[in-house]
């Protein structure tokens, strides 16, 4: 009796762990489906008709094409970048635009605001500090939240300072949403102009020869911007005045108003 307990016991430990083992082979891995560039024609069509020449965003325009935003952010979802089959440059498009659609994703679910940062605050979810951490993102099967997306992905695997130009939270100070998606084939000359238009902005940075009043973020993220040199190096790559290397630098107040049209 004691035997047949034991051998049951075995076939069924067999056969769960054959189980588990299809289970697992069956999982969705980001980085090894045999996925395809994605196009974002429709995020650049959604961004052409809801994004106003000052980058504020018509959230309720959104909220009304919400099937065609919903068509694309599942394509985001089905799509996942494959490191070994897609250039650089796609997938920092695809990481960038990520961010800014389930960004807009997250405020029309939430609309209305004042602010991006109410709705950690609103929706009470547990262990949750900031909206910034709430996993409502699933690319591939794999749970993310927009700091994972910032911080674990594009800061980590792309060593490019100008994404901080490119990514937005939504808000007043920070920069610009662009009127067009990240597009691969012009990615290096998208960013090098979003850093352009980003320092002349003077509600966001006040640039003089002897005196520079920037944005925080080259406060939080100074370690991006000042690998190969210092901070007024970079700044001198895309200011059209050129700061001189002794100039005090002193930081803007940060305006978390929701960028949202008049």
């Amino acid at each position: 009796m004691m035997i047949n307990k034991i051998f049951h016991l075995h076939v069924l430990t067999s056969v769960l762990l054959i189980t588990g083992s299809m289970i697992s082979c069956g999982s969705l891995n980001p980085t090894k489906q045999n996925t395809v560039p994605v196009d974002h024609l429709a995020f650049d069509d959604l961004l052409k008709k809801y994004v106003d020449e000052k980058g504020n965003v018509d959230y309720m325009g959104f909220k009304k094409d919400r099937k065609l935003f919903d068509e694309y952010l599942l394509k985001l979802k089905r799509n996942p970048p494959n490191n070994e089959h897609w250039s650089k440059n796609e997938q920092l498009a695809y990481w960038i635009n990520a961010y800014n659609a389930f960004t807009i994703q997250l405020i029309i679910e939430n609309y209305p605001l004042e602010t991006i940062k109410d709705i950690g605050s609103k929706i009470q979810v547990p262990f949750i500090n900031t909206p910034w951490d709430i996993k409502f993102i699933n690319i591939g099967g794999e749970s993310y939240d927009l700091n994972n997306i910032e911080h674990n992905i594009l800061r980590k695997n792309f060593n490019e300072p100008r994404i901080h130009f490119a990514i937005v939270c939504a808000s007043f100070s920070c920069p610009k949403l662009r009127s067009e998606a990240y597009k691969a084939e012009i990615l290096d000359q998208q960013l090098s102009d979003q850093a352009k238009l980003f320092l002349e902005d003077q509600t966001k940075n006040q640039i003089a020869q002897n005196q520079i009043k920037i944005s925080k973020i080259f406060s939080w993220f100074k370690g991006d911007f000042t690998e190969k040199g210092t901070h007024i190096d970079f700044l001198n790559l895309y200011s059209s005045i050129k700061i001189d290397s002794k100039a005090k630098i002193s930081h803007m107040d940060y305006d978390w108003s929701l960028n949202e049209q008049n």
